[in-house]
């Protein structure tokens, strides 16, 4: 009953069709509504350590992101002159030293932009300085204890088979080793492999819809209606209002409860095909003196029009008081910019669309544009559910894109500055880091204890706030720990993980420990280029003391395959977050990974399976 548990929840991991989370409780649930696992025992998973390490080091993590410690670090690290493949060696050496020790999507999420930056100084795709980067942050979760999730795991697998568990850099001999290797494979050669895919930036993105100037005449069955109305109509044809001039007033992105008047002008985005038809049905007159040569549009009695394709393309607008309703005059108010910004993995807005979120009502900002696998998306653009990896082209004020971005997990990709709330937090945060790195290195005190001592002093001393605290937290990455832990025990208990090991161990490997070890870590890479890297090492750690006691064999370096198997994901956008995450900025495709990510899974490989058999001897 286990093995068919397993199968569909490997087949359920695979289809993506759920969370992970969500398809790991479920599975444990049918553990337990099958006596498989002991209602007492259901949620026993939350109180690993694994699960707690992982929370706490996810808010230490935060505190080096939020403090600007890892930007000041970048800024001093990184060249500023040099050939393409010295920055790029350079970015990727920084990514997988933070990696090492703190969040690997947090790490990529900090040096993107950088990346991206570099890209347009060497005349790069920004692909060519991303899949690098991205690949080198999950090489370096390998070498440390507390890297990636995989990690901890098996470290709990070990001491719950009585052997204690692993220390903080037990995994560093072969960890640093592929990871060193694995970053100069990258910097001299694997980037070229990367597929030269072009992605259009902020200034240049393609919104693919024509952008018109069009007045509500006065026999316009809209007039004296709201713009929500008329927008009723667009949606039709995909179009929309993007901003709008009464006198010397424009805004962008109007609210769609404004009622609109004659002599009001609105800058709509429609397809051309459809322009002729949807200005005749609403009563709209389209404003072509806008564009002529001279520059002059032959109306005097709107001073505010003049800058509203400016207002557009990235200049100045405004939102209303009540007064300026009434007709009175208004002044520019804020700065309106075009932002890129790439929906995080994990990311709130996940499966909504614009209009699910209400940008315009809630935020003030307009979405103009989608790019999702390097393709620009207009069908249906506000009703289009977004996905980790789009690449959304927002409008609107900075402090408005900013707390969008913020509440729904998204990335910005252009460059950031240095932010550091209170003067010496950024070297406290560090301080506090190390310290708690090397306490549960030297073995003060366990790591799960270590980091929750030093997520608590950052939270005494404010450098993480207590309203981010929990939000800091990948909390589908710990129900999914959590949830998953009991069924890789029920594994064991029930017998499957013997048979399993079993038929591997006799129809694949032929009883050849050495080869042995080579089907596992192949095996689990396999796995987890489908599947989350933490659910693959909860499903082959029993498999992997099971091939090593029927063996003979020390279970440790079994162990240790599996660790550095499920980290690297390479193959596939789906495999790990940091994947997902390049996939809209880098323009890439599902079948671009494997160019570069088929060679450093035979690189890993390589240079794993004899450090394992000489560092963790058979």
């Amino acid at each position: 009953m286990i093995a068919a548990i397993l199968a569909a929840t490997v087949g359920l991991f695979i289809w993506g069709r759920w969370r992970h989370d969500i398809v790991a409780s479920a599975a444990l649930l049918s553990c337990v509504f099958l006596g498989l696992v002991p209602s007492e025992d259901a949620f026993s998973g939350f109180a690993h350590p694994a699960v707690i390490t992982v929370a706490c080091v996810l808010v230490l993590s935060h505190g080096l992101q939020i403090t600007g410690a890892v930007n000041a670090l970048a800024r001093k690290f990184l060249p500023s002159s040099g050939g393409p493949a010295l920055s790029i060696l350079a970015i990727s050496a920084l990514g997988s030293v933070l990696s090492g020790f703190m969040n690997n999507v947090g790490a990529l999420a900090l040096l993107m932009p950088a990346a991206i930056r570099a890209s347009e100084d060497h005349g790069l795709p920004p692909g060519k300085m991303l899949m690098p980067l991205s690949f080198a942050c999950i090489l370096g979760g390998t070498a440390t204890l507390i890297g990636t999730p995989p990690n901890l795991i098996i470290s709990g697998f070990r001491a719950q088979a009585g052997r204690g568990a692993f220390s903080m850099f037990d995994f560093a001999p072969v960890g640093a080793a592929i990871t060193i290797i694995g970053v100069l494979f990258i910097g001299f050669i694997g980037w070229r492999l990367v597929p030269r895919k072009k992605r259009s930036g902020a200034d240049g993105f393609e919104t693919g819809a024509y952008l018109s100037e069009v007045s509500v005449r006065e026999d316009s069955p809209f007039k004296n209606k709201t713009v929500r109305e008329l927008e009723i109509l667009l949606e039709g044809a995909d179009a929309q209002v993007l901003g709008m001039v009464r006198g010397d007033f424009h805004v962008v992105a109007p609210h769609p409860g404004y009622v609109l008047r004659n002599g009001d002008i609105l800058v709509i985005e429609a397809e051309p095909e459809s322009l002729s038809a949807l200005l005749s049905e609403a009563g709209l007159k389209l404003e072509e003196e806008v564009d002529s040569e001279d520059g002059s549009d032959g109306e005097k009695n709107h001073p505010g029009r003049d800058h509203l394709l400016d207002s557009y393309r990235g200049y100045y607008g405004g939102q209303p008081s009540e007064d300026e309703e009434d007709g009175h005059d208004s002044e520019r108010q804020d700065e309106i910019v075009i932002r890129e910004l790439v929906c995080m993995p994990g990311s709130s807005l996940s499966g909504l669309s614009a209009t699910d979120m209400r940008l315009r009502t809630r935020y003030g900002v307009n979405l103009l544009a989608v790019s999702r696998k390097g393709k620009k998306s207009i069908s249906r653009l506000r009703t289009t559910p977004l996905y980790p990896g789009d690449v959304l082209l927002i409008q609107g004020a900075p402090e408005a894109i900013s707390t969008f971005a913020s509440d729904y997990g998204c990335l910005p990709l252009a460059s950031r500055d240095i932010m550091v709330p209170k003067k010496g937090q950024a070297l406290a945060a560090s301080i506090i880091m190390g310290c708690a790195v090397g306490s549960a290195a030297f073995g003060v005190f366990p790591a799960p204890v270590s980091f929750a001592a030093g997520a608590l002093v950052m939270i005494l001393f404010k450098i993480v706030p207590l309203r981010s605290v929990y939000t800091a937290v990948d909390w589908p990455v710990v129900v999914l720990l959590g949830s998953m832990l009991p069924v890789a025990g029920a594994m064991s208990l029930t017998g499957t993980a013997d048979l399993i090991a079993r038929f591997l161990m006799e129809s694949v490997a032929g009883g050849n420990a050495v080869i042995a070890l080579v089907v596992i870590i192949a095996g689990t890479m396999i796995f987890t280029d489908f599947m989350n890297n933490a659910a693959t090492a909860a499903v082959m750690a029993p498999i992997a003391m099971s091939a090593a006691a029927g063996l003979g064999a020390d279970p440790d370096s079994f162990l240790m395959a599996v660790a550095i198997g499920a980290s690297c994901a390479f193959l596939t956008p789906i495999g790990h977050q940091n994947n997902t995450l390049i996939l809209g900025p880098g323009g890439f495709s599902f079948g671009d990974y494997w160019r570069l990510g088929l060679p450093m899974d035979l690189l890993v490989i390589i240079v794993a399976v004899p450090l394992l058999l000489w560092v963790w001897p058979l």
